[in-house]
């Protein structure tokens, strides 16, 4: 028994965060319950399964996956003909290492609201309380825990469902699409979504379900290889892993197989290592601010700057602390935006940017990206419609890079925190071509350039080339073996196993020669001519090192299997002599005597002409006789007993050796055993400081609430106008302003004097008042007419120069 279960189904508490209702304890008996093999669990029967649905399925445009796991002993499934999720306990490696049970009957779970979507895609978020119900029609999250029982008697708990965004992705004939849904790997209330219109959007279901927490409006300037309007459409976006900057860094894929970073993105309140974010701030002093370039020194007083205000845990790093993980704080450039970096250059292993070879290789558009992070590398893997997978590396390591001079848009509360940020995200427009593989770091680090990267390997998984146009291929990582991922497709499931990483072979001082990613097929779903796609697909595993895959077919029947992990890696002829040499010291080490000795001496037979009642002992047969018994005697015992004296006597050094050498494992488990002792006390004493000092900072930070807080208050709306005002004549010469004001009364000083000694001036002042309105009205007309003219003529030139532009970049594409 690898779990111990006390119930099939146990209820965890609910999540105070969200106030939802207690669980009443389950009214499953525990005698009812029945563990079988998940692939003969009772809700994949395949009689149960509709047509419909799956005819519906396969136009979706997103890929179906309709099971989840949370990481432990809870396996999830959307039923789309009952409209409802399945809670099956699953048991892994149970009683075979190549069996997977599960727990009959499974727990039924529906949401309290209608849902006016088709479920594709279910995705379970870290911690496992709540479920992403995706389609390409809306958005909602079901609430795992704190649900409640119906009263009819079935056990089917109702639990709270929330729509995420229904203004943007669900308003009725809306033309925005939902590209991909995904949770945030450092948060469990943060998911980013990524839209027809080119938007990123991250949510936060713990404050705000309609409005987005962070919006990046992603507008690539070059449009990549194809200079159309389908080359800058974004297809997916992964988020980075944990890697230095990787991990706040998320990459696009666009149509035409540009990959583009943001750098950095990092949701509010998401948790971080504080060794990670150390390390970061130690690299950003040394390799930035010490470099002899100005824009390198620039660009590392920025990601400095934002590191100290979003991890304020940096500023009090002098006066030490032992901090495991840290929470980011709300905090955006108020003068600078970030920049779409990209797209990646492509280089080979020369070094030189090759796309008319890239561009023979791969075949269609773009459909899938996946990220993932192996020891020192950082992997990206671009599959294309045509069925090749373009496997690349990061070349070099990210660094954050911001546009000034762009404002974002801003959102505070009450209190003067910051709630939401929106930004335009574009591409700097540069000649990126001086920056080389092999260039030395002092021109690259902090530079502002996008990292280069370096392709590994092009797989061409060879799919049949009648298949459908919207046919869509994705890619999973396997949770227990960072090396291989899986590849799903029309035709079934590929294990692809890469042997090679630049920087972490180079790192662990490997002499090998670059080998090629080994493809291995795993499942089959095509059959004459007919491929069917799977609705859903898993990557199981557990803490003994066994790996399974569970797939879901479109006639609902699962399929479980076991997946090899322990010589994956390994090299044929590493193997073999790995294991040859590992037996023969075994051999050598342990004392084991020859077989000759364990079978005993051999049997002394008589000899088969003697007739010993008819020798005497003094007659000459006699002693042949017993002459022939002693020389049988000693050819067998006497030399047996010298080989046995001889073997003891040969093996006792190392018997005795290995006696000390069990005495000295034997120390040494001691001594592990008290300085584990030790550190017990250490710890006792730790945490017992450390709740000292909790109790001495809640009394601190009470005395601060009681302190007169002072806000500072935006401008109103007319003293943002004034000051406007004020700006326009920052730039006017005030010599010339003052000269102009003098003349100005001296004219007027003449005219009251010329006007107040003659009489015949007043009436002329009278005619020429009335002559004034006139010329006043005229002159209102002439203004009025002024301002339309100058208004036609800027749009007239805002025209010349879209045309001009127009043309330009007509004649540079020809």
């Amino acid at each position: 028994m690898r779990y111990s279960f006390d119930s099939p189904e146990p209820e965890p508490k609910p999540d105070e965060r969200q106030g939802l209702m207690s669980t009443p304890p389950s009214t499953t008996p525990k005698d009812e319950v029945e563990w079988l093999p998940l692939q003969n669990h009772p809700v994949f029967s395949t009689t149960t399964a509709s047509s419909g649905g799956a005819v519906q399925s396969s136009t979706f445009r997103m890929p179906t996956n309709l099971l989840a796991w949370d990481g432990a002993s809870r396996l999830y499934f959307w039923d789309q003909d009952k409209h409802c999720l399945h809670r099956i306990s699953i048991r892994l490696g149970e009683p075979h290492t190549s069996s997977v049970l599960a727990a009959s009957p499974s727990k039924v779970l529906r949401a309290d609201v209608q849902l006016k979507f088709v479920v594709s895609k279910i995705s379970i978020n870290r911690n496992g309380s709540a479920l992403l119900l995706a389609g390409p029609d809306g958005l909602s999250v079901m609430y795992l825990y704190g649900c409640t029982s119906t009263k009819d008697g079935s056990g089917t708990s109702i639990c709270r469902t929330v729509s995420i965004g229904s203004h943007i992705y669900s308003s009725g004939n809306n033309v925005i699409r939902t590209l991909q849904v995904s949770w945030h790997p450092c948060s469990d209330s943060h998911m980013g979504i990524l839209s027809s219109d080119s938007v990123l959007r991250i949510f936060d279901l713990s404050t705000a379900l309609e409005q987005p927490e962070q919006e990046y409006y992603l507008q690539p300037v070059e449009p990549g290889r194809c200079r159309n309007a389908a080359s800058i459409c974004p297809v997916e976006f992964s988020f980075g892993g944990d890697h230095l900057w990787d991990r706040f860094s998320v990459f696009v894929l666009f149509s035409d197989g540009s990959v583009y970073i943001l750098c950095p993105v990092v949701p509010f309140g998401s948790v971080y290592k504080w060794e990670s974010i150390l390390e970061m701030y130690h690299d950003a002093q040394t390799f930035g601010l010490e470099s002899s370039y100005p824009k390198a020194v620039s660009n590392s007083n920025r990601a400095i700057t934002w590191l100290e205000a979003t991890f304020p845990e940096l500023c009090l790093e002098a006066t030490g602390g032992n901090l495991s993980a840290v929470k980011a704080q709300p905090y955006a450039l108020f003068d600078a935006s970030i920049s779409l970096q990209g797209p990646l250059p492509k280089v080979g292993h020369g070094g030189e940017e090759d796309i008319h070879a890239q561009v023979e290789e791969s075949e269609g558009r773009a459909v899938s990206l996946l990220y993932n992070a192996i020891s020192k590398d950082s992997i990206l893997v671009t599959a294309w419609s045509g069925g090749q997978l373009q496997i690349d590396a990061l070349a070099d390591e990210i660094q954050p890079v911001w546009i000034v001079g762009t404002p974002p848009r801003v959102c505070f509360d009450s209190h003067d925190r910051i709630t939401g940020v929106a930004m335009i995200c574009e591409s700097v427009t540069g000649d990126h071509s001086a920056l080389k593989l092999y260039e030395p770091s002092d021109h690259t680090v902090w530079s502002g350039y996008p990292p280069p990267l370096l392709r590994l390997a092009m797989v061409d998984l060879a799919l049949p080339r009648n298949r459908e146009s919207t046919s869509l291929i994705s890619m999973v990582s396997d949770p227990l073996i960072p090396e291989r991922m899986f590849v799903l497709h029309d035709g079934g499931i590929d294990s692809i196993v890469l042997h090679f990483l630049p920087f972490t072979s180079q790192t662990s001082s490997k002499n090998e020669s670059m080998r090629t990613p080994s493809v291995h097929p795993v499942l089959c779903t095509s059959q004459g001519g007919y491929s069917s796609p799977l609705f859903g697909f898993l990557a199981l595993s557990d803490s003994f090192g066994y790996s399974w895959i569970v797939g879901l077919t479109s006639s609902r029947e699962c399929i479980v299997l076991e997946m090899k992990t322990w010589d994956l890696l390994l090299p044929v002829h590493v193997e073999r002599e790995g294991v040859a040499t590992l037996d023969e010291s075994r051999v050598n080490d342990n004392p084991v005597i020859s077989k000759e000795l364990l079978s005993g001496p051999k049997v002394v037979l008589l000899p088969p002409s003697s007739n010993l009642r008819s020798v005497t002992a003094d007659s000459i047969e006699g002693r042949s006789t017993l002459h022939q018994y002693f020389k049988l005697f000693h050819e067998n015992y006497v030399e047996y007993a010298h080989k046995v004296y001889f073997e003891l006597k040969h093996h006792g050094p190392q018997l005795k050796k290995i006696i000390e050498d069990q005495h000295g494992r034997l120390r040494g488990a001691h001594q592990k055993l008290l300085k584990v002792e030790e550190k017990q006390e250490n710890l006792d004493d730790r945490i017992a400081r450390a709740t000292h000092v909790h109790s001495l900072l809640e009394e601190r930070l009470q005395r601060l609430r009681n302190l007169p807080g002072v806000r500072k208050k935006p401008l109103s709306k007319e003293e943002r106008e004034f000051k406007s005002e004020l700006d326009r004549f920052t730039g006017v010469e005030l010599d010339a302003l003052h000269s102009s004001i003098e003349a100005l009364n001296a004219r007027l000083q003449r005219y009251a004097h010329s006007s107040q000694g003659n009489p015949s001036n007043q009436r002329r002042q009278m005619s020429s008042r009335r002559k004034n309105y006139v010329r006043d009205d005229h002159i209102s007309l002439l203004k009025s007419s002024l301002a339309k003219l100058s208004l036609v003529n800027s749009e007239n030139t805002k025209k010349v120069k879209l045309l001009e532009s127009t043309l330009s970049h007509r004649q540079s594409s020809g």
